[in-house]
């Protein structure tokens, strides 16, 4: 007789659980960049990095003093950006804190299908080349009616809805504190009026619908947009001190009464590119 009894199942067979674990391919590269970085502008480290995103490149011309600036895609594991409103460009400068700053004046979309690595290679590479603090800004869309286009919001907490991260395996990561409080009491100094508000994450490259922005909104959302949750997510895991900005750029789609298009976007952002210069530059020097 069989060892296994009749109408006695089969136990399951063991299947061995096989982990993401991480490979050392992108913080190789992600050093490799933050080394060609120091070695480019000859310094000795970088202090802060600004990303800018849609509507913000206009906005970064006076940071502090000029060291340099070269092509995003002249340094290791960069293409230049896609985007239009985005820059292409990597500058380092002297703040007038005395910090060194790099400002990104582009990114890499989730959407653009480079995978995540890519879209937090710049976030890697500033940690690499020795940045303590990283700000990250948007163009998105708002659903608060008061908050009119132009409007600069910081983010105080995000909804993630990619369905992706950047970290891999059992790397768990607190998110309690991700956009820093600190640093948004810092903001509060240079602009005192800043309004705060949780930004929702979408994949992209389509607009939400207005089922979906109803749905943020049900989820505690403020702002929706298709960037910086998952770069935001990297920076903790590197150890960076993250304040996140938006600029609202539009009402979303079923609270705004036309249709959504990019050129609004790009529109919003040379319109408050006075308001956006006077803060980042009042930011510079306080952080």
């Amino acid at each position: 007789m069989s060892a296994e009894r009749a109408g006695e199942e089969k136990p399951s067979p063991i299947v061995p659980i096989v982990l993401s674990l991480p490979t050392s391919d992108a913080l190789t590269l992600a050093a490799e960049a933050g080394a060609a970085l120091k070695s480019r502008f000859e310094i000795d480290q970088i202090d802060v990095a600004f990303v800018l995103g849609s509507g913000w490149s206009a906005a970064a011309e006076d940071l502090g003093e000029p060291i340099g600036q070269c092509l995003l895609s002249e340094l290791p594991g960069f293409s230049q950006p896609v985007v239009a409103g985005h820059g292409g460009a990597l500058r380092v400068v002297r703040t007038p804190a005395g910090k060194t700053a790099a400002v990104f004046t582009g990114r890499t979309h989730y959407y653009e299908e480079r995978g995540v690595d890519a879209v937090v290679h710049g976030v890697r590479t500033a940690a690499a080349a020795g940045a303590s603090v990283l700000v990250l800004t948007n163009g998105c869309g708002g659903l608060q009616l008061n908050w009119r286009p132009g409007t600069p919001v910081l983010i105080s907490d995000h909804i993630n809805l990619t369905g992706a991260s950047p970290l891999h395996g059992p790397t768990f990561i607190d998110l309690t504190d991700l956009y820093s409080s600190r640093l948004r009491a810092l903001a509060h100094t240079v602009d005192p009026t800043l309004p705060e508000g949780v930004y929702v994450q979408f994949r992209g490259p389509q607009y939400e619908t207005p089922a979906e922005v109803r749905m943020a909104g049900i989820l505690g959302g403020d702002l929706v947009g298709m960037s910086t949750a998952l770069e935001a997510i990297a920076a903790r895991e590197a150890g960076l001190e993250v304040l996140g900005i938006s600029l609202v750029t539009n009402l979303a789609a079923g609270i705004s009464p036309t249709p959504l298009h990019h050129s609004e976007v790009i529109e919003a952002g040379q319109q408050a590119a006075p308001t956006l210069r006077a803060l980042l530059t009042g930011l510079a020097g306080v952080l």
